[in-house]
C-alpha cells in the first residue's frame, strides 16, 4: 500500500463541519493524504448562522504545533483562519525551522462573517508572503490583501511574492472562473457545466484539495485543477449548504 503523505492543517473549529480543520481533515482524507490538525479558534456556527469567534490561547496553539512537527514529517501545510498575521508569521517560522523545503498554503479568511474584523500591517503582510508558497483568496479577500479595488490587479501585485490562485466564486460576471497568478504568467481555469450551489466551507475545501495535490507531487497546473475539481464535485453533491466528501 502506497504511504500516503501528511498534511497539517493550521486553521478553526466550525463544529457544523463545514468548514474548518473538520472540513479540511474529509478533504484530505478523500484526496488520499493523512490530515492532522492544529486548532486556532472555537467557533459557534452553522452553515448559515455565526455567533462567535473564541481564539484559542497561542501558547497551546504554538504546543500542539511543536508536538506534531517534532512527531510527523509533513509535506504541506494548509493556513485557515488566524487571529492576526504576527501569530501567523510567528507559527510559519516554527513550521519552517523544522522542515525548511515544506509547501505552505494559505487560504485567508478575512470577511466579517467569521466573527472578527482581520486587521493587517502590510508590514506583517510581506513577511507572510515570503514565507508561504499559495494564497488562495477570494475576489475581496484579494482587494483586502492588496488594497486594491480591482481584485484582479491585486491579485497580480500579490505575485510578485508567491503564486495566487484568485478563487472565482464571487466572480462579478464569469462565476467559478479561476486564476492562478504566477510571478511570470497567469493561468485561468474554467468551471465544468456541474449544477452546483453554494456551500459553507468551499474555500477551506478549495484550499484544502490543494494542499494535498502539490503533496501528491503534481505540478501547478494540475494541482489546481485536479482541485478545482474537487470542489465542484462537493459544490454538485447537494443543494444544502454542507456538501458531500466523495470519492
Amino acid at each position: 500500500m502506497k504511504t500516503r503523505p501528511n498534511i497539517l492543517t493550521i486553521a478553526g473549529f466550525d463544529p457544523s463541519g463545514g468548514a474548518g480543520i473538520l472540513a479540511d481533515i474529509k478533504t484530505m482524507e478523500q484526496n488520499g493524504c493523512i490530515g492532522m490538525a492544529v486548532q486556532t479558534a472555537n467557533t459557534i456556527q452553522t452553515g448559515d448562522k455565526f455567533l462567535s469567534c473564541n481564539w484559542i490561547d497561542e501558547a497551546i496553539v504554538q504546543a500542539q504545533l511543536e508536538l506534531l512537527l517534532s512527531t510527523y514529517k509533513f509535506d504541506v501545510v494548509k493556513i485557515g483562519l488566524v487571529p492576526n498575521l504576527k501569530s501567523l508569521n510567528q507559527w510559519l517560522n516554527i513550521c519552517l525551522t523544522h522542515y525548511p523545503a515544506l509547501k505552505i498554503v494559505w487560504d485567508p479568511v478575512l470577511s466579517a462573517s467569521a466573527g472578527f474584523n482581520f486587521q493587517h500591517n502590510l508590514d506583517d503582510l510581506a513577511e507572510t508572503l515570503a514565507l508561504v508558497d499559495f494564497i488562495t483568496p477570494n475576489w475581496e479577500e484579494a482587494k483586502i490583501l492588496s488594497g486594491n479595488e480591482d481584485a484582479i490587479i491585486g491579485a497580480a501585485e500579490l505575485s510578485k511574492y508567491c503564486a495566487v490562485l484568485l478563487k472565482g466564486g464571487h466572480h462579478p460576471t464569469q462565476l467559478g472562473k479561476d486564476r492562478l497568478f504566477l510571478s511570470e504568467k497567469t493561468l485561468n481555469f474554467n468551471p465544468k457545466p456541474y449544477q452546483c450551489s453554494p456551500k459553507h466551507g468551499s474555500g477551506c475545501i478549495f484550499a484544502s484539495a490543494l494542499a494535498c495535490n502539490i503533496a501528491k507531487g503534481y505540478p501547478i497546473h494540475k494541482s489546481v485543477l485536479k482541485s478545482k475539481r474537487y470542489i465542484e464535485a462537493v459544490l454538485s453533491s447537494q443543494t444544502g449548504l454542507i456538501g458531500y466528501h466523495a470519492p
